[in-house]
């Protein structure tokens, strides 16, 4: 079992910091230093060195602070061959048929290169942004249905469904999607898992110190087992990697720096009403200090001081980095998404660091160990 690597493309804005990713939309009296917003040309420079440095894929968020998945990666798909585009979506805003529909085209635009991100969503306010009023668990219900429609109507034939939520009769797509796109799926509260375990190809959780992902992985395994189904793995995490460890950790303590008292003390305040249990599983790694943050050899909890969802980084040499990804794929993990600070940049620290290793290990398919030196002859 090799690991699929996949990076991530930051439609809310990028910098050198860890400071409010969407400061280049605030109103500020003067311009922000290091702040990138996401236009198009930007993200497709994230997105071309994702599919040189070797990544299979790149995670698009969704949400208010970000823009639309659907749209911006499929224009994205225009400038690369062969990236495939994990488009985060959030069921429920619109029809279960319709988002089915949706994929089919994207597979045909594309020639097959979507994969989907199911958010079901942990914060109501944002939830009510969008018109949806439901309650935390009711909308793990309804993704339940909406994730049974989507997969009905893709067969290509007339389907009929009846749930709480969804009542669709002769739902179709006429042109099923061709691959089917896979399903990656994410939660760690009650409701959640049986959610995953009907539905999802790759469970994906934020992360946690091994120990804790080996729970999820047996937790969501067995309910699985019980669904007579088969579900993959995967991690979301930061990384920042450099030729030597003392290098990486220097550039984790400068983030660290950037933030003050009362950015960290906004965010937790704003993190903490959270109805999301994986969002209180990632507070509770820190619990809002800046005290023994490496919390695992070498997986650092800083990012999350500030950073809602994914609040931990991999940070080390490219060996140490690489072993601690052997620790997580010896537990199961195939799929790892990952991000770092500028996203631009920390894709070639791991491209040209990490993927090597890896390759050297036997875990990534058709990378390469290392390339030659070339000797230049004085002119």
């Amino acid at each position: 079992m090799t690991v699929h690597l996949h990076w991530f493309l930051p439609t809310g804005g990028d910098g050198r910091t860890l400071v409010d990713r969407h400061a280049y939309a605030s109103n500020h009296a003067g311009p922000v230093r290091g702040v990138r917003a996401p236009d198009i040309e930007y993200l497709a420079q994230i997105a071309k060195a994702a599919e040189q440095l070797g990544f299979e894929a790149v995670l698009t968020p969704t949400g208010t602070w970000c823009e639309d998945a659907w749209l911006t990666t499929v224009a994205l798909a225009q400038h690369t061959e062969r990236l495939k585009f994990l488009v985060a979506f959030r069921p429920g805003l619109i029809s279960p048929t319709l988002a089915a529909q949706m994929a089919a085209t994207y597979q045909r635009v594309t020639r097959g290169r979507l994969l989907l991100n199911v958010v079901t969503g942990g914060d109501s306010t944002e939830q009510r942004r969008f018109g949806d009023r439901l309650d935390h668990d009711r909308r793990y219900e309804r993704t339940d249905e909406f994730l049974s429609v989507v997969r009905g109507v893709w067969r290509g034939e007339p389907y009929d469904f009846h749930g709480s939520h969804y009542q669709v009769d002769g739902g179709l797509t006429a042109l099923p999607p061709d691959p089917v796109p896979q399903l990656f799926f994410g939660g760690s509260s009650a409701a959640a898992g049986p959610v995953a375990a009907r539905h999802a190809d790759v469970y994906l959780t934020w992360g946690e110190p091994p120990a804790q992902v080996k729970e999820k992985i047996d937790w969501i395994r067995s309910l699985a087992e019980r669904e007579g189904r088969e579900v993959r793995f995967g991690i979301r995490l930061h990384t920042i990697s450099r030729d030597r460890s003392a290098e990486a950790w220097a550039t984790a303590n400068r983030l660290l720096d950037d933030l003050d008292a009362e950015s960290v003390a906004a965010a937790q305040t704003a993190l903490g009403r959270s109805e999301s249990v994986g969002q209180q599983r990632m507070l509770a790694l820190h619990g809002g200090s800046r005290d023994k943050l490496e919390i695992h050899p070498n997986l650092w909890a800083g990012v999350g001081l500030v950073r809602g969802g994914a609040g931990t980084a991999l940070v080390g040499s490219h060996a140490e980095v690489a072993d601690l990804i052997e620790e997580y794929h010896a537990l199961g993990v195939e799929h790892f998404v990952l991000s770092g600070y500028p996203h631009l940049e920390e894709a070639y620290w791991f491209g040209e660091g990490v993927i090597p290793e890896l390759a050297a290990r036997g875990l990534v398919e058709g990378a390469k160990a290392g390339a030659p030196i070339l000797v230049g002859s004085g002119r």
